[in-house]
């Protein structure tokens, strides 16, 4: 295409006697063009492999390699690249070694050995898709299906062709989605336990305020507050600063309760798809208090976030189009409550469109789809941030279906204790950690319960 350029970009007639130096000049440029068709093969292979990797955790239009699910859904891009160190050739060969020593054990029937070392060979190389099946169909025989399909999972995202991987998740993905339809049924089940509650129950009313200000204080805490939950309970309730604690920490607090606000006053009380500009809004109160300039506007410069690259800039607004237009889409509508609201926060927190406040207003996207589906907004606590964060990456690395069963696992808490809230023993809330009295409180106000 160059050649073409510069030929129609010529002005003036080529002399007949250069012909002979043109024709070895486009000769000598073929030659080399042949020659490096083996490095051309092995680019467009491993370009193929990133795409088919994030093909799996956004879905698309592509050509099935390995098993799909509805929680496969489209959202294609080839600029969302992990970054990762690779192991060194001395940790390659070690794992190489471990592998090949595990498959001998197996063989004589010494699986705990053979567990350990692939545990090894992946501890020095993390994606050495060969140890990944090997564990995985270790685990499988010892009846852990769900994490032996996370491992196929990931072997998949890694090497999308790789047949032993195609078979063994061929065998574990049936059994794993009727495990997670279980779960959801079992959920459902609860959800109309307590839609069947009369909605002026007392012992219903007061623990869902008390819910509203843990969830406060949960999701602030997630990202370093130091805030008690009685401590955010004044600043919401008085409007008055807490001494001793700083203003952001307390603008953080009530621009979370801006946003809620907006979510049940606004949002609910309308019928309609979510829009650009409700997440646009919402997040607009999420930081209003504590960064007005970036409150509501999408981020305009490029941010890293541990191994994980969000896109670009420039890109923002294409991808935050393609995720409201997934998510008003019929193939979204059809996904259970749960699956979706797990799915929408993951994408959003993916995309990462916002300087700060990224994982707050994920958190609420999340729960303005689960009330819209009659679900009671849930409340990640804060003693699960490592095991947040830790499904979070999984997820990164090609698997959904961890961070999924997560988000449902912290619907089922919420679940309970408003069911277990509203019995005859009623228990209330767990406490939240370091949620000591607001000693310093009564310098301001009187708080008033």
């Amino acid at each position: 295409m160059a050649a073409v350029a510069i030929w129609r970009q010529a002005s003036v007639a080529v002399p007949v006697s250069w012909s002979p130096l043109i024709l070895l000049f486009l000769g000598s440029v073929l030659l080399l063009l042949f020659t490096s068709v083996g490095l051309q093969e092995q680019c467009c292979g491993t370009l193929q492999g990133l795409a088919l990797l994030r093909c799996q955790l956004w879905g698309g239009n592509t050509h099935a390699t390995s098993p799909t699910s509805s929680l496969t859904v489209s959202f294609s891009s080839l600029d969302l690249l992990p970054l990762r160190e690779k192991p060194s050739k001395e940790a390659r060969l070690e794992a190489r070694a471990a592998l090949q020593q595990a498959k001998i054990m197996r063989q004589e029937g010494k699986r705990e050995k053979a567990h350990r070392l692939l545990v090894h060979a992946l501890n020095m190389n993390p994606d050495f898709v060969d140890a990944l099946t090997e564990l995985g169909t270790i685990l499988e025989e010892e009846k852990d299906v769900v994490q032996a399909d996370h491992l196929y999972s990931k072997a998949l995202a890694l090497s999308p062709c790789d047949k032993q991987a195609l078979v063994s998740r061929g065998r574990t993905l049936p059994l794993v989605e009727e495990i997670d339809q279980r779960h959801f049924d079992a959920l459902d089940k609860k959800v109309r336990q307590l839609m069947s509650i009369p909605k002026g129950n007392s012992a219903l009313r007061r623990v869902m305020e008390e819910t509203y200000y843990h969830h406060i204080y949960h999701t602030v805490a997630i990202e370093g507050n130091t805030l008690t939950l009685s401590e955010i309970r004044h600043i919401i309730e008085t409007r008055y600063a807490v001494p001793g604690k700083s203003l952001q920490e307390q603008n953080e607090a009530l621009g979370v309760d801006s946003a809620m606000k907006y979510i049940n006053t606004t949002l609910l009380s309308r019928s309609g798809a979510i829009t650009e500009n409700h997440i646009l809004e919402i997040h607009r109160r999420v930081l209003g208090h504590a960064d007005p300039v970036e409150a509501g506007r999408l981020r305009t410069s490029q941010v890293f976030v541990g191994h994980h690259v969000p896109p670009h800039p420039q890109d923002l607004q294409r991808h935050m189009q393609e995720l409201v237009q997934w998510l008003n889409s019929e193939e979204a509508l059809n996904l259970h409550p749960v699956e979706l609201a797990a799915l929408a926060h993951y994408k959003l927190v993916y995309v990462h469109p916002f300087v700060d406040g990224n994982g707050r207003t994920s958190r609420l996207l999340m729960n303005l789809v689960l009330m819209q589906a009659s679900y009671p907004p849930i409340t990640i606590r804060k003693e699960q941030r490592s095991e947040y964060y830790s499904v979070l990456e999984m997820a990164n690395e090609g698997d959904i279906r961890p961070f999924i069963r997560f988000i449902a696992k912290c619907t089922e808490m919420t679940l309970d204790t408003l069911l277990i809230a509203t019995t005859e023993h009623a228990v209330g809330l767990p406490a939240a950690s370091q949620s000591h009295g607001c000693q310093d409180c009564r310098q301001t106000i009187t708080v008033h319960n």
